[in-house]
């Protein structure tokens, strides 16, 4: 996304009645957002003494998944003009303009999306998925300043207007990182089609367009091109890791295909052995971009996100990959974000306790600061090294990796620590405790309202830059599943890790088809039935028992909205069950679990599987005056599984 522009202003929300034609709205739509200005941020350093991280996850979790689909075309409330499935990176778009779709945005943003889909089957998350698979297959068509699809160049565009339509602008391109995340993001969904019996599904409609972003990042992955920040032309680290994965992981989904992936896992384990060119092994960190001459340190999160997003919870502390628990990305981890403690807001911190964590220290955008993706980063990668050494039941602190635990517990000395020993226990409750505390510092600089902004001032901390920042909700959803210990699916499968004796610039020349087929076959649910929630669990293994499909589901809707004595909140909608937009015939609502800290209307609602439903809240005065939500209307999709509940979570508009 764009980084160099200032802040904007906040939407404005209007109560309006139900439009003439009721429009059409997938998924649940955006919060009411109030202005930046300081929204109460400054006088709320006491939040995190009366409500902990628990209550600030399951007080954020709805709101961030609501405003992340809210930034979603055609029908989230936020993005009003995108194609089908196209991601917009904020809604603001004029003071930052940011109102475009990055590759990298969407791709990372849909990962996000399509794990959540595996852990748990959502019909409306599904849809969204395949609306995306059509879009990224029209852009990769799209002739745009980088070139186009003949020779694969076009691919390394960075960014296009919302109606897939080429950006003509100056810009950082090529940026290389873009196709390699955009085909993990499909591998994961194809993956899931592949394991539920749906294998021509992935063969004729996903597998077109990972093909040719696997072919793109094996042929130019020894180019220079701009970082994820789009400052710095040269070989980004998190550029170098996502090929890497990206290939891997294509060569795996290759094989099940009954296609040959030969190209792709021979040119993998040299791009593994490029990216440990990265380790600054006498500073003990990466420097994130290398064969430029950028005047930094290479002190940079880029190095946190590539460590997160290559996270594979089945081969340990692996420090080729630079997993999370290795002894490498945790002496990299500390000195990012020691990096940071000259900001305003972390004075005073002492090392090993959690701090705000921003890009980079010479950052001179909006004046440097920290971001809420980059501090959730880094909560995530810790996240990950708890989940596993609680699998592995032990825990290695190396040479390497000492000066990290030693900010934790100072007195750790070298050694591996099984899971029945005092010092591991002492080690998983330091790492839990700091991990929590860079979330406690996001809730600390989270406005009233939840909504994540791009950055939050190192002067007060105060939200800055673009508003609603898609990415800082993936971001949040991210960590806090690792948090509850819902982790994604392996990439690896099996592959060789071990980094070669000789590096070589192995490429191969890439051929290029335009994806024609985009329309899925209806139905695609899960072929055993739909597992139960994971309640914060692992993600199970295994296939769920046979089930039967349910006619109808019992559906609780929950709308946060704050009352007056007498008022009531009720539902009305197109469905004879909810009143069909008669008012006098809406479901009313239950305040029973209304609290001041969390505003809780609920009921629920017999309604039939399958069935999709327009509908709006609506606040009953004690004079029977009725107040209508703003538009759009809300769209849900009744789950046709085997679940007979269902939960849909949302805040008055």
């Amino acid at each position: 996304m764009d980084l160099s522009i200032s802040a904007g202003s906040a939407l404005s929300n209007s109560s309006t009645p139900i439009p003439t034609q009721p429009l059409m709205h997938i998924l649940p739509s955006a919060l009411l957002l109030g202005s930046f200005a300081l929204q109460a941020v400054l006088g709320r350093p006491n939040l995190i003494g009366k409500r902990d991280v628990d209550d600030f996850v399951d007080f954020e979790t709805p709101i961030a998944l609501e405003k992340l689909l809210c930034n979603i075309g055609a029908d989230g409330c936020a993005a009003a003009g995108a194609a089908p499935g196209v991601v917009i990176a904020s809604p603001d778009r004029a003071d930052p303009p940011y109102f475009f779709t990055w590759t990298r945005d969407s791709a990372l943003v849909f990962k996000s999306i399509v794990d959540r889909f595996t852990d748990q089957y959502d019909a409306n998350l599904q849809r969204l998925i395949q609306e995306f698979v059509g879009a990224q297959a029209k852009l990769q068509g799209v002739s745009n300043p980088s070139g186009s699809l003949s020779d694969g160049r076009g691919l390394g565009e960075a960014k296009f207007e919302v109606d897939l339509t080429e950006y003509m602008g100056a810009w950082g391109r090529p940026q290389r990182d873009g196709p390699a995340l955009r085909a993990i993001a499909l591998l994961g969904y194809a993956q899931w089609l592949i394991e539920n019996g749906y294998e021509s599904t992935a063969n004729d409609i996903v597998w077109p367009v990972v093909r040719n972003d696997l072919e793109y990042s094996a042929q130019y992955w020894t180019q220079p091109g701009f970082d994820l920040w789009e400052e710095v032309n040269g070989q980004s680290f998190f550029t170098v890791a996502s090929l890497h994965r990206a290939l891997v992981e294509g060569a795996s989904v290759a094989r099940q295909l009954g296609k040959s992936g030969d190209k792709y896992a021979n040119i993998a384990p040299q791009i593994l052995c490029y990216l440990q060119n990265f380790w600054v092994s006498n500073g003990g960190y990466v420097d994130s971009n290398i064969n430029v001459n950028d005047g930094r340190t290479g002190k940079d999160a880029n190095s946190v996100l590539a460590s997160i997003h290559l996270f594979d919870p089945t081969i340990g502390c692996n420090s080729a990959t630079f997993q999370p628990c290795s002894d490498r990305a945790l002496s990299n981890l500390k000195a990012v974000v020691d990096s940071f403690r000259f900001y305003g807001i972390n004075n005073g911190i002492p090392t090993g306790r959690a701090i705000a964590v921003g890009r980079y220290a010479e950052d001179v955008y909006y004046q440097g600061n920290p971001w809420y993706l980059n501090t959730l980063a880094v909560a995530e990668q810790l996240y990950d090294a708890l989940y596993v050494w609680k699998q592995q039941g032990s825990v290695t602190v190396s040479q390497t990796s000492l000066s990290f635990f030693r900010d934790l517990l100072p007195g750790i000395a070298t050694g591996t620590y099984a899971s029945n020993s005092a010092t591991y226990t002492s080690i998983i409750t330091a790492v839990s405790n700091y991990a929590d505390g860079f979330v406690a510092k996001v809730q600390q600089y989270t406005p009233s309202d939840g909504s994540l902004a791009e950055q939050y001032s190192k002067f007060n901390g105060s939200p800055v830059g673009a508003r609603d920042l898609t990415w800082s909700y993936a971001a949040f959803l991210t960590a806090t599943s690792r948090r509850a210990g819902i982790v994604p699916p392996t990439w690896v499968k099996g592959a060789n890790l071990n980094v070669p004796g000789t590096c070589s610039a192995t490429t191969a020349v890439g051929s290029y088809t335009s994806a024609t087929r985009t329309s899925f076959p209806p139905s695609q649910t899960p072929t055993d039935g739909v597992p139960s929630p994971t309640n914060g669990g692992p993600t199970p293994t295994g296939s769920p028992a046979p089930c039967t499909t349910a006619t109808s589901v019992d559906v609780t809707f929950e709308v946060r909205v704050r009352t007056q004595f007498g008022q009531t909140i009720k539902i009305v909608g197109d469905a004879s069950e909810l009143g069909q937009w008669n008012t006098g015939n809406a479901v009313a609502l239950s305040a029973s679990s209304y609290t001041n800290a969390n505003p809780v209307w609920k009921g629920t609602v017999t309604l039939p599987a399958g069935a999709q439903l327009a509908y709006k809240y609506i606040n009953v005065g004690v004079d029977g005056s009725v107040t209508w939500e703003s538009d759009p209307n809300r769209q849900y999709t009744v789950p046709k599984t085997c679940e007979t509940t269902a939960t849909e979570m949302e805040t008055w508009r």
